[in-house]
């Protein structure tokens, strides 16, 4: 993960290879960066992930906005942000006030947004006096009491993360209230009906702060949106489901990772994103007449259905292909998923557990046999990349 420094900018962190396309992360009111600490290593394994906070919140200036402050004026800082890196096209995904902020970009800068993810938020916030009401009384008293109420807010009963309601207190009241007058001047339900982003509306079920009704709003207003609603989530639902807020948002975006491949779609952006370019590289420059249709295959069936279904993580299908290999004595394509579970976030020791169960269930000489692949290309691995690239 790299930290840059802000100046005039939200503070920012960014994960992922930095060759592969951008997904910008949004914060809800009240929270930082940590409200996607569940969800950003995943998405980061085929984006290059740049989560923001919202002024005065996390490590995010406050003077960055004022009172009066607008859905709009957060956008033009998102905007700046993406152009300091020199990202010109994103996809994004945003929880509440940033995913207001998703709204606002692909309904007024379109040519920005390659896809959009809206999550537990809305196309209006409940009227324009709730806020304006909110926005004074921190001014007036500061944030400790709307803290202490966060987590029935944020979260289903008997359910809270810490820091997050930490980081409501720590929030600095100017720049919250300003926030709060932006919830209260944002009305968008006249304003996406041209939006061209293929967009995906989440939903907990068991929010308050925006209902589900909010998200049906959005779905039927933007044009061919799909709807999401997750079952034990409420307002902030990547901290509270993060398993199926990630297994939706790698669906939405895999056709926004934007890898080449000249045959199976989605699925070749992913076999590049788990193999390798030059794994797959090799593999079609070494393609015949007489192995296209295989090539065409693999693309589309074991890539383009099975590793793209969201049901599992790209983890878990590493650690089920690791012992499938490893029962059927698949050295040489061992060794080539020993590089691939790496790449889809697995340590050396859970790929070494994952083979220490292979002796229990497929055998010791199979195990003993996986063990030696596995210690030479994590050896390899250690000699290419160093301990510092790895940081």
């Amino acid at each position: 993960m790299t930290t840059l420094p802000t100046g005039r900018l939200p503070h920012h962190t960014i994960e992922g290879p930095g060759s592969a396309p951008a997904l910008l992360l949004g914060p809800s009111l009240g929270t930082s960066t940590a409200l996607w600490d569940a969800v950003a290593p995943e998405l980061a394994t085929v984006h290059r992930v740049v989560r923001w906070d919202l002024p005065g919140h996390g490590r995010s200036p406050a003077e960055l906005i004022g009172p009066g402050a607008t859905v709009a004026d957060l956008a033009a800082l998102v905007l700046a942000l993406a152009d300091t890196l020199g990202i010109d096209r994103f996809a994004y995904a945003g929880v509440s006030l940033g995913g207001a902020v998703g709204l606002h970009l692909a309904a007024h800068h379109p040519e920005r947004v390659t896809s959009l993810a809206a999550v537990c938020t809305s196309l209006h916030f409940g009227g324009e006096e709730p806020w304006r009401e909110r926005a004074a009384t921190v001014r007036r008293e500061g944030l400790a009491a709307l803290a202490e109420s966060a987590p029935r807010r944020w979260f289903t009963p008997g359910f809270t993360v810490p820091a997050l309601v930490a980081d409501h207190a720590a929030a600095d009241p100017g720049a919250y209230a300003a926030c709060c007058d932006a919830l209260a001047a944002y009305d968008l339900r006249d304003g996406v009906a041209s939006v061209a982003a293929p967009t995906l509306v989440l939903a907990g079920r068991e929010d308050p702060a925006t209902p589900p009704a909010h998200a049906r709003e959005i779905a039927d207003a933007v044009p061919g949106a799909s709807l999401v609603e997750l079952a034990g989530a409420s307002h902030l639902a990547p901290a509270e489901r993060p398993t199926a807020v990630s297994a939706a948002l790698r669906a939405h975006f895999a056709g926004s990772t934007g890898s080449p491949g000249p045959v199976g779609g989605g699925g070749a952006a992913v076999r590049r994103a788990v193999l390798g370019d030059a794994h797959v590289d090799r593999a079609q420059a070494a393609t015949t007449s007489f192995t296209a249709r295989f090539q065409d295959f693999i693309s589309r069936y074991a890539w383009g259905e099975i590793w793209t279904d969201p049901t599992l993580s790209r983890r878990e299908r590493s650690m089920i292909t690791l012992t499938a290999l490893v029962a059927h004595g698949h050295l040489a394509e061992l060794a080539l998923h020993v590089r691939a579970a790496r790449r889809n976030g697995l340590t050396p020791e859970e790929i070494g557990a994952v083979l220490l169960q292979t002796a229990v269930y497929c055998g010791v000489p199979a195990a003993n046999a996986a063990f030696g692949v596995a210690q030479r290309v994590l050896a390899e691995e250690e000699t290419t990349t160093g301990p510092e690239a790895r940081d």
